[in-house]
């Protein structure tokens, strides 16, 4: 009887020791199956929300801002006026100018009233010129005669070339002052800064009583008809992506919605240190709140196969040798090369390699890293 109890005690011995030596070289794993189903290729890259259309509201000439007439976050239309700057100064000198050409005006005037005088005694002089000649070949005038006719003549000639001559003068004066009065008017057509598109104000940097110059800015304005993500994505994306294709976009403010979108553009020219190029990708519809220069990661789909074997990408190994997977094999874990094909989010396209009745291994966080013929047990 004694010997029959040591005999089961020895072999219940054995057995926990077995079972605690299998718990403590078992590593826990999570343990799923591959599935049938849809996949989506995507390119990912991040970039900032921006207006394809955006300006600086600046000044072309310098002055000082009597009124600031838009402010940030308000919605403009093409033509509103957004500053007025100070014009008192413009003003008196549209008014000198306005005089001055009053003045040539009347000047021309009266060179024009002497033109006709002298015209008219030119006239008269040739007339008298031509009587005199006629008598003194009749013998009924002297050459005195003739010669005073003829002197009066010259005088009269001289009299219509000067007042055709001041007309041409007047004529130039009136017309500099008629273009300085052109300009006076335009820079005080300037002091009225007006929006040049439909948009959005963003920024607002100057307030009245600021002093401004040409190209200083006071405002920013930009058009909200497009309005695009500008990603920055991996060069080695560049053959997959093209115009057309459609995408998701999650911005940062939003991480758990993704906002449908197409691209519209792409760059030309990659970054020679990130070794990245610009794809544009145009958001349908935005957040309820938005600003422009906000973060957003830009999901571009570039491909899409409808049924396939896939594997959920944390199973997946890649090395040197190629992909694999960890299968378990009764409590063993037994590496399987396999060939993959499309990569979405969450899962990775299996061409050859595996079945749906494989057992796939991931190893948690922060467990030793798996290996052919290594113990394992599904937690």
């Amino acid at each position: 009887m004694i010997a029959r109890i040591a005999k089961w005690t020895a072999v219940v011995t054995v057995a926990v020791v077995g079972l605690f030596v299998w718990w403590t070289w078992s590593a826990p794993v999570e343990v799923v199956e591959p599935r049938r189903g849809g996949i989506v290729a995507e390119a990912m890259g991040t970039g900032t929300l921006e207006a394809r259309v955006a300006t600086t509201i600046s000044p072309k000439i310098a002055g000082r801002i009597q009124q600031v007439l838009a402010d940030q976050g308000e919605r403009v239309a093409a033509g509103a006026l957004l500053v007025q700057l100070d014009d008192e100064e413009l003003r008196q000198q549209v008014a000198i100018a306005e005089a001055n050409v009053e003045t040539a005006q009347a000047a021309a005037a009266r060179f024009r009233a002497d033109k006709e005088r002298a015209s008219t005694i030119f006239e008269q002089a040739t007339r008298h010129e031509g009587r005199i000649k006629s008598l003194q070949e009749r013998g009924a005038a002297t050459v005195e005669d003739l010669e005073r006719a003829s002197e009066s003549l010259s005088v009269a000639s001289a009299d219509l070339a000067r007042a055709e001559a001041a007309i041409t003068e007047s004529e130039k004066a009136r017309a500099s002052a008629e273009k300085s009065l052109e300009y006076q008017r335009a820079r005080l057509r300037d002091t009225r800064i007006e929006a040049p598109f439909d948009g959005l104000i963003i920024e607002r940097r100057r307030e009245a009583g600021d002093v401004v110059v040409p190209g200083s800015s006071v405002l920013t304005v930009v058009s909200t008809d497009v309005l695009w993500i500008r990603a920055w994505v991996d060069e080695t994306e560049m053959a997959r992506i093209a115009v057309g294709q459609p995408a998701r976009v999650v911005f940062r403010s939003e991480p758990g919605k993704a906002y449908d979108g197409k691209v519209v553009r792409l760059g030309r020219q990659s970054d020679r240190e990130s070794r990245e190029f610009v794809a544009e990708v145009e958001v349908a519809r935005l957040p309820g709140n938005w600003a422009i220069g906000q973060r957003a990661e830009v999901f571009i789909e570039t491909a899409r196969r409808a049924d396939c074997l896939l594997a959920p990408s944390r199973t997946v190994v890649f090395s040197l040798e190629g992909a694999g997977v960890f299968v378990d094999d009764d409590g063993i874990a037994r590496w399987r090369p396999v060939k993959t094909g499309l990569r979405g989010r969450d899962t990775i396209e299996i061409i050859e390699g595996l079945d749906e009745s494989d057992r796939l291994i991931e190893a948690p966080a922060g467990s030793s890293p798996l290996s052919d013929g290594k113990r394992v047990r599904p937690r």
